[in-house]
Order: C-alpha cells, then structure tokens, then sequence
C-alpha cells in the first residue's frame, strides 16, 4: 500500500527530529498570541514592525472589501486588475525608486515567475548556496544552467562568471537571509553584474519596510540603484499584510506580465489587500521610531545572550538564530521555552543544513524590552 509508505517515512522523520506539525493561533499576530487556549509571549513571526493587526490596516482592508468585494473573481489579465491594485503597483515602484512594480500572489510566486520569464536553456544563474527556497525552485524549474557559490563568496562568483560565455546571466540572492538573518554583499553582486553583463535578482523578503531610509529596503540600506537590479520583496512580513511585488524597469515589467506563467495563471489577490498594503506604505514610510526601536532590542538580545553554550549567530537584522546543532536538542529547548510560555520555533534541515539546528529568534518593534529580557533570562535558566 502506498500509504503504508509515506507513513514509514513520516516515522523516519519523526525518528530524527524533523517531523513538522502546525499549531492553530486563536489571536492576531502580535508578541503574545493565543495557542490551544494559553497565552504565549512570541518570537517567531516575521512581522517585524507589529504592524499585522494594526487598526490603521484592519480599517483600510474593511474599506477595501466595501468597495471592492471579497475577491478579484479573475487573473489580472483578464478581469481581475482593479484600480486598488493599479494604485498599489504605482506606489510600490515609486517606494523603491524603480521605474514599474507588478503584484504578485506570494514571494514564492513572484520568484518562480521572474526566474522562469528571464531565463531558460542556454543561459545561467548563479545561486547563493543559502538562497531561500523559492529561489533553488525557480532556477530549477528555469531550465537554465545552475552555478551555485558559497554563502557571500563574491570570489567563487566572480570566478563562476568568468567561465561563462554565452547566454543570459542572472545572479539570484536573498538580501537578508532568512534563517541566518545576515545581509547580502549586494553593491559587490552588482559590481560583477556590471563587469559580466548580468542581471541581478535580489529577494528583500525580510529587509522591505526595516532596513533603509524610510523602510525601503536593503538597495536603499546598501546605497544603490541600477537598472540591472531586479527588486522582489513580500508585503506579508514587514509590511503585515498578505502578496508580494517585483519592481524593475519597463521592459521586465512587461516581459513578466506576458511570461510569468505564476502571474498570467493565477486569480489576482482580494483587492482589499492592495488597500491595506497602501495604508501600510504610509506607515512604514513614517516609521521611523519603530525601527529604531527594534534596533534597540536587537542589541539588548545580543548583549543579554553572551555567555550561553549555544551560539548567537551573527546578524544585525530582526532574525536572531541562535545555533544547536542537533536536531532534537533544538526541539527540546524549544519546547522548553514553550512550557515557559515563550514561543520561538526550532528550524532543522532540510530548512537549515545538516547539523546547524536552530531556534530562529525573531524580534518585531511590537515587543517590548521586558518581553527580550524575559527571553534572556529563561535561556540562562535552561542553559544551567
């Protein structure tokens, strides 16, 4: 029986510690969260700014759902493309100083399309070995040749380059790496595009609305802008809201609209969506205090960690993993802090390579700095 198969291997899994299972919240995204009936104080969400359940939003998409109904019943080429979208698409690309966006479903989706839609046989992409795995699916699926480099060695990329002589090139990366939290050596990448005629892709799932002047993300954190430079970030993190965005220059803008089999075949988002995300841009825009804020707490993590046998890894971002190494010892320390009433996931391979299990810290501008030194102060109790 094939179903005695898949729950063999379920068995295996759950046999090294990599079993997955969900666990339903009964509260809004915020730092304490509502779990099977218990409170937790949470740091393991992705909504760095705490702006999920932000009154501003809830009004803006409620407003949206007025207008606009429930869903957009179509793809956007079809008849699904409504004004909130249109709107939404102009402030996206003029957020990020590019010439033009496009909206897509997900970060998954807007990556699988640009790489499919830009590339193809005879041509190569160059991978960052860390890269998330939206990315490694979409240059598979590319059909173009696949040059992997080791995490951030622009040396072995610029040595990878050199070999390559025909076709179009596309350097693909993360720009802050989700489960290191580390940032990508991005105006060294463009550098080489430069030299090499390469385009460069660069995925600011976890920089777009925290890093840069006014939150626009890691080019702007970087210092740079270039034609070359195709621009992915995701509106469900930061942003708090749900979708992603590509922003590029004309011509790629309509190439994707015409080739970009994940945007031509897919129902367009609820455009009550596209309302909240403009209520948000305004307040990303303005918020300033709250980045600051996080980067207070980022440092008062780092500072209060210091001392313990596992290992912070280093990152200035909200992503704060702090490395275990085994796999269940993860589990274990996870579910320990749970017990405490602290939520923070452990993330095993196949996420994370073999032997680098983690708990993935991640801290929002919602948290207090008692809700970090709560966090401090049951890692040192554990690690006794």
């Amino acid at each position: 029986m094939p179903f005695l198969v898949l729950q063999q291997e379920l068995d295996q899994h759950a046999a090294h510690g990599l079993l997955r299972q969900r666990r339903t919240l009964q509260s809004p995204q915020s730092p304490h969260i509502l779990v099977g009936g218990k409170q937790y104080l949470s740091f393991c969400s992705n909504d760095y700014l705490g702006l999920a359940n932000h009154s501003r939003l809830v009004a803006a998409m409620q407003q949206g759902a007025a207008q606009y109904g429930a869903g957009a019943g179509a793809a956007h080429l079809v008849s699904g493309h409504t004004q909130a979208h249109h709107e939404l698409e102009i402030a996206l690309a003029a957020f990020v100083k590019k010439t033009a966006a496009l909206l897509f479903s997900t970060g998954y989706m807007a990556n699988l399309g640009v790489v499919q839609a830009l590339v193809g046989k005879g041509d190569t992409v160059f991978a960052d070995k860390l890269n998330h795995a939206s990315l490694n699916d979409a240059m598979q699926l590319s059909r173009a040749d696949i040059q992997r480099y080791r995490h951030n060695d622009i040396a072995q990329l610029a040595q990878l380059l050199e070999k390559t002589n025909s076709g179009r090139k596309l350097i693909i990366t993360d720009a802050v790496f989700s489960m290191d939290g580390d940032i990508a050596p991005l105006p060294e990448l463009l550098a080489l595009c430069e030299q090499h005629d390469a385009w460069l892709l660069v995925d600011d799932a976890h920089g777009f609305g925290v890093l840069g002047e006014q939150g626009r993300g890691s080019l702007a954190h970087c210092g740079i802008a270039s034609p070359r430079i195709i621009y992915m970030a995701t509106l469900g993190k930061a942003a708090g809201v749900f979708g992603a965005f590509v922003a590029a220059e004309q011509v790629v803008i309509d190439t994707l609209i015409n080739h970009a089999r994940s945007y031509v075949y897919t129902t367009a988002t609820p455009p009550a969506l596209a309302s909240a995300v403009l209520e948000s841009l305004q307040l990303i825009g303005q918020g300033r205090e709250l980045r600051a804020h996080l980067q207070r707490l980022i440092a008062q993590l780092r500072s209060g960690l210091h001392g313990l046998p596992w290992r912070l890894m280093h990152s200035t971002t909200a992503i704060q993993p702090l490395l275990i190494g085994d796999n269940q010892a993860a589990l274990d320390l996870s579910a320990a802090l749970r017990e405490r009433g602290i939520w923070v996931a452990a993330i095993r391979p196949p996420t994370v390579p073999q032997g680098t299990a983690r708990l993935r810290i991640t801290l929002s501008a919602a948290h207090s700095a008692a809700d970090v030194t709560h966090l401090i102060e049951a890692l040192h109790e554990l690690a006794l």
